[in-house]
């Protein structure tokens, strides 16, 4: 458990920046050098290259080296882990939002009702 406690924390602190996150999502769409992962930031390559670590760390990125150039790739198998730790969670905020539906609805029904000619004030 410990192990699987260290993983999800270094998905959610890798996932928890903007730009690592606009990363992942660039290198879903298929591999990219970091030269390209750091063009949109305008940031330098070892700039990038931090980012596109905190990501292998948390297993979300794989390198690869070819030549002078490095090639990332997205491991989405770390995605799946924390969508499914999240989605233990989803059931307490569907409930919320059931009650919140339920207790909008009330509320509009109380307010056609006193409304003259069920309309809206």
């Amino acid at each position: 458990m410990v192990e699987q406690s260290a993983t999800l924390d270094a998905v959610f602190h890798a996932l928890s920046d903007s730009t690592r996150r606009a990363m992942l999502r660039e290198l879903a769409g298929g591999e990219q050098s970091v030269g390209a992962l750091a063009a949109p930031f305008a940031m330098s390559l070892a700039g990038a290259s931090k980012h596109v670590k905190v990501l292998e760390q948390a297993g979300l990125v794989r390198r690869r080296i070819a030549g002078r150039i490095h090639y990332c790739r997205l491991e989405a198998e770390r995605l799946a882990e924390a969508e499914a730790w999240l989605r233990y969670y989803e059931r307490f905020w569907t409930k919320r939002l059931d009650t919140l539906e339920a207790l909008l609805k009330a509320e509009d029904e109380t307010a056609e009702r006193t409304t003259p000619h069920g309309g809206r004030k």
